[in-house]
């Protein structure tokens, strides 16, 4: 089941998780200005290749989504809920509002 959660919240949880992914559905250009760390990358604007991506995932993992600003990550919740995937996490604001620690190339 989807959940907006806040950066506290976030944070909160994902250090407790063992069964944690952090997914990034932003775009390769979007990437290039940071990344939070550990993440793993599908871009949601790729359509049917998004979708055949998230379909090799473990529905068993809690899914941590971020984008830019909340909404394709929202929309990847969703989805992800759809094709059977038990707990989405969507990050309000994105990475946008991110304050926390981020990986730069």
């Amino acid at each position: 089941m989807r959940q907006d959660i806040d950066q506290d919240e976030w944070l909160e949880l994902l250090s407790g998780d063992d069964n944690a992914i952090v997914l990034d559905v932003r775009t390769e250009g979007e990437i290039e200005d940071g990344y939070i760390a550990n993440m793993k990358h599908i871009d949601f604007l790729e359509g049917q290749t998004f979708l055949e991506e998230i379909e090799q995932l473990d529905k068993s993992k809690n899914y941590y989504i971020y984008c830019r600003s909340g909404n394709r990550s929202g929309q990847a919740c969703d989805i992800m809920e759809q094709m059977g995937f038990k707990t989405t996490y969507n990050l309000e604001g994105g990475f946008m509002n991110w304050t926390g620690d981020i990986v730069e190339d």
